[in-house]
């Protein structure tokens, strides 16, 4: 073979491993590689090995011939294992090297398109995310954050592409799913949108309460459109109301008018609102812009006086507020994203006109009665005020009262209202709180509980627990409280009332502080006078405040031991229902852990200790704990141990020593009292040995805490 053609042959052979290797990178790519790069790859191959099989063996003898370019490793070289391996480390070091130098490349520039983003230049941002990707063509996190960039430019097509391509590369990837789920919702694309938010939760469950809010936005915004379509369908079929709406409006957008002009077509077209479809028009035709924008209305619910004519026109616009946005969601949001309301409500809250304040507490309760309308508050309005305000409401004997306490109610769920009613509690809300503990006589029963439950509720959040068991004026009105619902300790006048209180001073004696440690005593009198009721409710949190003020005060704890605490808790404990029996049997391990005296009593009280074995056997591991704990303050009273020798003791201790308890505390106890049973009658060690607990025993001590 010529020179020329073996060259040639060898030019030809270059060029095909060119284009096998290119094929080969795209296939190792961390993409996935399509279908026509394979097809591409096999057709080459085959090729090649069809011509190497068509051609004529050469008849050279190739010890001789030598055409290589001296840059070309030598042949023999290539194809010994050694040469290959190293060939291929060799590779692999620069291909790791050239990827570590485009990943660097690729992270500076997505900062860079993070830096425009917040900015709000998605353009440019979109520029770097690219640049990126032409470095590293395999990084979800700039697929996603251009997707998002896409987004803001209302590109949806774009950013769902993008999305799909980081999931190419991590099929995990919660972002682009998220993204996704936003961009479909946009196209209104619907069940799409839904099944991005439940693959999240399919990958993450975590993600639930994401993925709950993501999917009821995509509910809302069907619902939306379906109103909007079977709304439009309604005025274009000529429906007399729907078009009468419409008619209105128009009318209403003419300026210049008088307060009464404007009030009395405001009247007309809150009558017309009749059902969903209505409503729905008067948002479509911007109906919350016409009355917004028009001056006249727009003076008059700014201003703090208002004339009668004033008071009626804006009442007729808080009608029509109600009207439109009863039971429609999208209407509540509309409104109250409005730039105006955010200023007009809490004014109209404000006013001197008692009607107008009870329209526009109307108006918010709409709102108090779903979760989203609550969140709609709590994000779009300054609620810092809204408590105390509320209170002062609830002091009124009108509607206001009951509008105030609704809204109260359902607000105290949102986590954000709660924090804001942190910064005016102590100096303006919990005065007036205060003041409304005093006036029991005077309030509504119902509604006073229901104030008094709802500071309980906020009690929930720890800085505001702190607050109200740090103040000691908020303690005494609670005690003088008391005294007012249970009259001379015989009478309950306001049950729900004395119930909520005690539930309020159960939280508050959740937070330790001086203020209830100089009023314990006092409060242990309380409880115990309490336990005489005939309501079980409210016994049950009269000893469940026993159970939390005696720990704090030696004070409090011989009042209580004065007036036989130790036997009415055995009482509770005998007849008593689970939770009672469970504070009852915390308030007995408070008293025997400090007092000799009430071991004695308890001894005396429980025959054979057969209340404190039964409440071992408990499930509840605080029940069964306290029950071991009292147990074994019992066996240290000289002839308990053997008042029980004809008792199951053993095998009771033994079982909840050995149990996998929560609480390593339970076992503590238990393998305590066994010991105790054991040392003070050995007989007890026999029957231990019997059944083979020594070694349970031993492994328990080892919990033990000195």
């Amino acid at each position: 073979m010529a020179n020329s053609e073996m060259e040639q042959d060898l030019q030809r052979f270059l060029q095909n491993v060119d284009e096998v290797t290119n094929l080969i990178q795209a296939m190792n790519s961390t993409i996935p590689v399509q279908a026509e790069v394979i097809a591409e790859a096999e057709k080459l191959l085959s090729s090649m090995e069809l011509k190497e099989g068509n051609k004529r063996k050469p008849q050279v003898d190739r010890t001789v011939i030598n055409t290589r370019a001296p840059d070309l490793p030598n042949h023999e070289e290539m194809m010994t294992q050694d040469g290959f391996m190293a060939a291929l480390e060799k590779d692999a070091e620069e291909r790791a090297r050239r990827r570590k130098e485009n990943e660097a490349f690729a992270s500076a520039l997505k900062d860079k398109g993070n830096d425009a983003f917040s900015k709000g230049d998605y353009e440019a941002a979109i520029e770097k995310y690219t640049e990126g990707l032409k470095k590293q063509k395999d990084m979800p996190m700039l697929y996603t954050n251009r997707a998002q960039a896409y987004i803001k430019l209302q590109k949806y097509d774009q950013a769902i592409n993008d999305c799909n391509w980081a999931l190419r590369c991590d099929e995990k990837c919660i972002k682009a799913l998220f993204h996704m789920g936003k961009a479909y919702l946009a196209l209104e694309k619907y069940s799409k949108s839904r099944e991005c938010y439940l693959k999240i939760l399919e990958i993450d469950p975590q993600k639930e309460k994401l993925c709950k809010g993501c999917i009821e936005e995509v509910d809302a915004e069907e619902k939306t459109k379906r109103e909007e379509q079977s709304a439009k369908e309604a005025f274009e079929s000529g429906k007399s109301t729907a078009v009468f709406v419409s008619q209105l409006l128009e009318k209403l957008s003419v300026p210049d008018n008088s307060p009464s002009y404007y009030a009395k077509r405001i009247r007309i077209l809150t009558a017309a609102v009749q059902d969903c479809t209505e409503q729905t028009l008067f948002r479509t035709n911007n109906g919350f812009s016409v009355i917004n924008d028009n001056e006249v209305i727009r003076r008059l619910l700014r201003s703090k006086t208002k004339s009668p004519a004033d008071v009626e026109l804006t009442l007729s616009v808080l009608l029509l507020w109600q009207a439109v946005c009863k039971g429609n969601e999208e209407n509540q949001r509309v409104l109250l994203t409005h730039p105006d309301v955010n200023l007009q409500l809490p004014s109209l809250l404000l006013s001197e006109s008692p009607e107008i304040q009870e329209q526009c507490l109307g108006l918010l309760s709409l709102y108090a009665d779903t979760e989203s309308g609550r969140s709609l508050l709590v994000r779009h309005l300054d609620t810092t005020k809204w408590l105390q305000l509320f209170l002062s409401f609830i002091k009124l004997s009108d509607k206001r009262a009951r509008y105030a306490m609704n809204l109260l109610i359902g607000l105290i769920a949102e986590d954000k209202f709660k924090i804001q009613c942190r910064i005016k509690l102590s100096t303006e809300a919990l005065p007036l709180f205060i003041e409304l503990l005093g006036s029991v006589e005077t309030l509504n029963e119902v509604v006073l509980a229901q104030c008094i439950a709802v500071m309980g509720d906020l009690c929930s959040d720890v800085v505001i627990q702190m607050q109200m068991a740090e103040s000691q004026e908020c303690w005494e009105a609670c005690v003088k409280f008391v005294d007012e619902c249970w009259v001379e300790g015989k009478i309950t006048q306001y049950p729900e009332s004395l119930y909520a209180v005690l539930g309020l001073m159960m939280n508050l004696s959740l937070q330790p502080s001086l203020a209830v440690q100089e009023i314990a005593e006092e409060i242990t009198k309380r409880c115990m006078s309490l336990l005489n009721n005939k309501e079980e409710r409210i016994v049950t949190r009269a000893v469940g405040l026993l159970s939390r003020i005696l720990p704090g005060s030696l004070v409090a704890l011989e009042e209580a031991m004065k007036q036989g605490v130790v036997k009415k808790m055995v009482k509770f404990l005998k007849i008593g229902e689970e939770t009672t029996s469970g504070y009852a049997l915390k308030t007995l391990a408070v008293c025997v852990r400090n007092s000799r005296q009430a071991v004695e009593q308890l001894v005396k009280s429980d025959k054979k200790c057969s209340t404190l074995l039964k409440r071992l056997r408990s499930q509840n591991e605080g029940v069964a704990g306290n029950a071991a704990f009292c147990l074994g303050k019992c066996l240290e009273v000289p002839g308990t141990a053997t008042v029980l020798l004809d008792t199951n003791v053993v095998k009771i201790l033994l079982k909840v020593a050995g149990r996998e308890a929560e609480k390593t505390a339970v076992q503590e106890n238990a393998a305590i009292a066994l010991g105790k049973l054991c040392t003070a009658d050995a007989r007890h060690t026999s029957r231990l040995r019997e059944l083979n607990g020594m070694a349970v025993l031993n492994e328990a001590m080892k919990h033990v805490q000195h």
